[in-house]
């Protein structure tokens, strides 16, 4: 069973009722978008059809095409969902992977026409892995990257194997992604508030949370949607994401960028992916705990991050898992993430203890 309030179904079911909702003569009762709750409880994003199709259109300039789109994320989620807009946009619906057994599968049915699709960082680590999915994927016009950090690394090695890959930031708030490798799309505008804030407006924005007056009108301000991250704007304009406010670890006094840290552990040779979250702690404050698929011993890890910043920014706690906790589409579960750390005695689990002074 489809609905469009929330967006619920499998791929056929939202594509059609899309398909309906877009060709509707007269502006259609806005759909609802669920969060995906990974750093907190779920909302409930209202979006307009002219929202949805600014962004649509939006997109479909910046990359100077249109095509058919093959569909790897959920369809409930934004990023899902817009698959599947601009693929009806241009003519015929998504291809969605999950229907074929594999990439070059699905490749194959979108068609001899330009191909397009949007990952998170994490599938598209998976692809690249198995020669097959990687020369199918270097058949389409343009990988979309969204739903978490972007490493230089990854879009190297994608680049290597002919992919092109385009950096994503938005949100659901945004009716997706509505920056494109720093730069935002047409009619979007951005601006840094007081401690990095990032707000953005324009034409994409959401109308309200459905049932939550009073989170919309702490969000949603002269036009603004202020969202939960800190950024900040080159001289040309190209915006950097420096990670989300609650991302900073206040370890003993001091500021640590999570983000920043992560970004350095998963350069590690060793280390094939990281994430790093602040957990309580009695002495500091917060402590920095890195969490890794790897083979990342703790002096290791604090030698290689202080190698290129401040030392008191290295982690003091390193737990080495299998594979990180995932979303439903993709996104890392930060919630999860610090469960693993706080868990006592588990696999991998490394002392915190450096023997050294201060919140190093």
């Amino acid at each position: 069973m489809s609905s469009l309030r929330p967006v619920r179904g499998d791929a056929a079911a939202v594509g059609a009722a899309l398909d309906d909702w877009l060709a509707a003569p007269a502006e259609p009762e806005p759909l609802v978008v669920e969060t995906s709750g990974s750093t907190g409880r779920p909302k409930r994003v209202v979006l307009t059809r002219s929202a949805v199709l600014a962004s649509a259109r939006a997109t479909a300039r910046r990359l100077d095409v249109e095509g058919r789109w093959l569909l790897a994320l959920p369809p409930a989620y934004v990023a899902g969902l817009q698959v599947c807009v601009r693929s009806l946009l241009a003519g015929a619906p998504a291809v969605d992977l999950a229907d074929h057994p594999s990439l070059a599968a699905a490749a194959a049915a979108l068609g001899d026409g330009p191909r397009l699709t949007s990952l998170v960082p994490t599938q598209l680590h998976r692809l690249l892995d198995d020669p097959a999915s990687a020369e199918a994927l270097a058949t389409f016009h343009t990988v979309l990257l969204g739903g978490g950090p972007v490493d230089r690394a990854l879009r190297e090695r994608a680049a290597a194997v002919g992919v092109r890959t385009v950096a994503t930031y938005g949100a659901s708030e945004t009716a997706g992604g509505c920056v494109y490798d720093g730069v935002p799309l047409d009619g979007v505008a951005l601006a840094v508030g007081e401690g990095g804030r990032l707000r953005i407006g324009g034409p994409t924005l959401f109308s309200c949370y459905d049932g939550d007056p009073a989170l919309t009108a702490e969000v949603l301000v002269d036009g603004w949607f202020l969202t939960s991250d800190a950024g900040r704007l080159d001289d040309d304009g190209r915006l950097q994401v420096l990670g989300r406010l609650d991302d900073v670890v206040v370890s003993g006094g001091v500021n640590v960028p999570g983000p920043a840290v992560a970004a350095r552990l998963r350069e590690h040779p060793a280390v094939a992916a990281a994430e790093v979250v602040g957990v309580p702690d009695d002495e500091w404050g917060q402590q920095v705990a890195a969490v890794v698929v790897g083979r990342l011993s703790l002096a290791e890890a604090r030698d290689w991050v202080a190698e290129v910043h401040p030392r008191s920014w290295a982690p003091r706690e390193v737990r080495v898992v299998d594979a990180l906790p995932l979303l439903a589409h993709g996104k890392v579960d930060r919630l999860a993430l610090r469960r693993l750390v706080r868990a006592p005695g588990a696999p991998g689990d490394h002392a915190a203890g450096t023997g050294e002074a201060g919140p190093s």
